[in-house]
């Protein structure tokens, strides 16, 4: 009897060890501020303005080329093409933007593990996320990917 209750009393005391939280280290990053500091997604943005600046001076060039046809199948014909072609640069361009979107979070995340273990922290979670507590690894991040 005597060896069941000391039994009991190890189980619940093993039950009560176990059900007390332990407090997790918890990262946190300020996604813009990175994009902002970091210049491969500089870069990126202004590879991916300067496509989109691109097609906007095809679209102007088309347009004048479209007042200089003069009749109505040349018209219909033009437009067929013109649509044709725009659709083909504007689906190039969203794939440059989304490869390089992807590239540039790949990196993000790259620099967020190394310092996640760098700092022994459990997770880094954006800072939209937190509302108390918590590290900014915001600038470790940063220093890690210049």
């Amino acid at each position: 009897m005597k060896n069941f209750k000391l039994l009991a009393l190890l189980l619940g005391l093993g039950i009560t060890m176990s059900a007390t939280p332990s407090f997790a280290e918890i990262g946190y990053l300020d996604y813009q501020r990175v994009l902002e500091n970091y210049p491969a997604a500089q870069q990126a943005i202004k590879e991916i303005d300067s496509k989109g600046l691109e097609l906007q001076q095809y679209m102007v060039n088309k347009e004048r080329e479209y007042k200089n046809l003069t009749t109505p199948v040349q018209k219909q014909n033009f437009e067929s093409q013109t649509s044709t072609e725009f659709a083909q640069k504007q689906e190039a361009l969203m794939k440059l933007r989304t490869s390089k979107e992807n590239q540039i979070m790949s990196q993000v995340q790259a620099a967020a593990k190394a310092v996640m273990v760098a700092q022994k922290l459990d997770a880094i979670l954006s800072d939209q996320v937190i509302f108390v507590g918590g590290v900014d690894v915001t600038d470790l991040i940063i220093q890690k990917l210049k």
